[in-house]
């Protein structure tokens, strides 16, 4: 039985979990505002490096290259990644399902390092140029996984029952997969597109071993800066790329959200397809 003192550490402890958190974010965003140039005495408020943002013109190019990367990979990685998702589900034989899962979890439980630099000698060995397209392959690559363990525990949940219901009446594989399978699943697919949209967006590590020149993300642009002293553009950045996750996790709540009208529609989906 869980008591009112057990309640009481437990929220302490949620809350000191989520300061410790979220107070380096906020302190870096406070001094976005500060006008003396530096993280240590706040002189007075200003919108100085917001403006700096949009006047920088290469930030901007580098960000909209980020952007269009982080669709695009999350994008193709999705389709692959359910495509992925289906076939594994679809293997009887648990053994060969569990050899291929382990082999699926290999890139979320590798180091970075690890899997930035044998991308690195794979693209080299090929001889495909570092830029855009092998940064592309590796973010790809790395969301597949992603995607497959957001999509597979909704094909298990699946009632297969409607599956066999539809065969019997004759539906074929196509009409299945849109009428039965894709509404099951389609929740799985955001939520594995969000991740690996998010994965894409801030990646450092594997990003930093596969690009070239002529290519550069935001994660690999605000480290070259880091290094060159404290400027607070980059806070300024971090406070509006901090905003825009805000929002993305927003969205996706209320995109996944699974009310009882989307329910109903599912279920007449199914209906209409065993009708």
């Amino acid at each position: 039985m869980i008591t009112k003192k057990n309640n009481f550490w437990r929220n302490l402890y949620l809350v000191i979990a989520f300061l410790i958190l979220y107070l380096p974010i906020f302190y870096l965003i406070f001094y976005s505002f500060n006008s003396g140039g530096g993280m240590s005495d706040f002189s007075h408020f200003t919108w100085r490096y917001y403006r700096e943002i949009w006047a920088d013109q290469r930030l901007i190019l580098i960000t909209v290259q980020t952007f269009f990367l982080a669709f695009l990979s999350s994008l193709l990685a999705t389709i692959i990644g359910t495509s992925g998702a289906l076939g594994i589900y679809s293997i009887k034989n648990m053994q060969v399902r569990t050899l291929i899962l382990g082999l699926n979890n290999i890139l979320l439980v590798s180091p970075d390092v690890i899997i930035g630099s044998s991308f690195l000698i794979f693209f080299t060995v090929l001889g495909i140029k570092l830029g855009f397209t092998s940064v592309l392959l590796s973010h790809i690559a790395f969301s597949i996984p992603i995607v497959v363990l957001m999509v597979l525990p909704k094909l298990q949940e699946m009632n297969s029952s409607f599956i066999n219901v539809a065969q019997d009446l004759g539906a074929n594989q196509r009409q299945i997969l849109k009428g039965v399978i894709l509404p099951i699943i389609t929740p799985g697919m955001i939520a594995g597109y969000f991740m690996a949209f998010t994965y894409s967006l801030d990646d450092f590590a594997v990003t930093f071993f596969v690009t070239g020149n002529g290519f550069e993300t935001l994660s690999v642009e605000i480290y070259s800066r880091a290094r060159q002293g404290i400027s607070l553009e980059i806070n300024a950045l971090s406070a509006l790329m901090f905003l825009f996750s805000l929002f993305l996790v927003i969205g996706y709540y209320f995109i996944s959200k699974d009310s009882p009208k989307s329910k109903r529609k599912d279920q007449k989906a199914q209906q209409n397809l065993i009708r």
